[in-house]
């Protein structure tokens, strides 16, 4: 699974997991805290801007939890949730995703570390 944060000029912060891996809270909350350190680092222009770096969520049960919207708040970052039954496309599944699948169609992955090269 690729874990991964991006804005209009490309990927900020991805993270590949192990297989069977999966995103819980605890991993979602770090992924935000190394997430804001790729900002401060990639795009210099967020740290000039008065307003907030806003996330776009979907509403899975990580991005609900206090945790993680403690965390969130504590980065001084603004959610805006995708609603849970909206037909349309999240941005990252239409976007991202076909770009990133057209790219690697013809390839073909034997291992993780592969995948991770």
């Amino acid at each position: 699974m690729l874990f991964i944060f991006w804005d209009q000029e490309g990927p900020i912060y991805y993270e590949l997991l192990k297989p069977g891996e999966t995103v819980n809270t605890d991993p979602y909350k770090q992924g935000l805290l190394n997430l804001n350190d790729a900002i401060l680092k990639k795009r210099e222009q967020y740290k000039k801007r008065p307003h907030k770096v806003i996330f776009l969520d979907d509403n899975t049960p990580n991005h609900r939890a206090k945790p993680t919207k403690d965390i969130v708040k504590e980065l001084d970052r603004e959610p805006l949730a995708h609603a849970a039954y909206l037909s349309d496309l999240a941005p990252s599944d239409y976007h991202l995703f076909a770009s990133l699948g057209h790219a690697l169609a013809d390839q073909r992955f034997t291992s993780y570390e592969n995948v991770k090269s």
